[in-house]
């Protein structure tokens, strides 16, 4: 068996998936025998820390992005690390909410940026955004899984209203930052482990 094998079944056994399993992308970086696998891994496990976040903000930003990202076995990863590291059922449904709601916004928003018309400011969204309001997360939180999940979709707008939200709420950089990272590095995996 060759290093490049053996790392992609730690991979597999990280995210809980059976050795044997193998899919297209997974199918090429093994034949080419590339030497990415290893830094997909450390990226992969490095998703679940933070001088900035807790396990379980890691984890449930972990979660919304794989949702976001349509992506089985992320989120069933990302679900039970969440619950392990003490998020609950309403927190979970709420990281899950947060990439179903901002997928729409994120479209909407990048329509009006991308057109740039007056004329569509003044028609309103008709969203409804209920979730945003009292979110069981807090609302810092809440607007960190939004940035993050912005960020994924490519929402300039998006990107620069939840950020300046949180640095009014007094979020640091380095932990808006690090959601960020965290959101870059799941879709990065989920290029590859889907």
């Amino acid at each position: 068996m060759s290093e490049t094998t053996d790392v992609i079944n730690e991979i597999l056994e990280a995210v809980s998936l059976d050795k044997t399993y193998r899919n297209a992308a997974l199918e090429l970086l093994e034949k080419g025998e590339s030497r990415y696998v290893r830094d997909l891994k450390l990226n992969f496990i490095s998703t679940l820390t933070s001088e900035h976040l807790s396990t379980k903000e890691c984890g449930l930003i972990g979660l919304s992005i794989a949702v976001n990202n349509n992506n089985g076995p992320l989120t069933a990863y990302y679900t039970q690390y969440s619950e392990q590291q003490g998020a609950t059922a309403a927190e979970i449904a709420e990281a899950v909410g947060c990439a179903s709601l901002l997928a729409s916004n994120n479209v909407f928003y990048r329509f009006r940026h991308f057109t740039q018309k007056e004329k569509y400011t003044q028609i309103p969204a008709r969203i409804r955004m209920q979730l945003m309001m009292k979110p069981v997360t807090g609302k810092e939180f809440f607007e960190l899984m939004s940035l993050a999940v912005s960020a994924v979709n490519g929402c300039e707008m998006c990107v620069n209203a939840h950020e300046d939200s949180l640095i009014k709420l007094g979020t640091t950089e380095e932990r808006i930052f690090d959601a960020v990272r965290i959101a870059s590095l799941v879709t990065a995996t989920g290029k590859v482990v889907y």
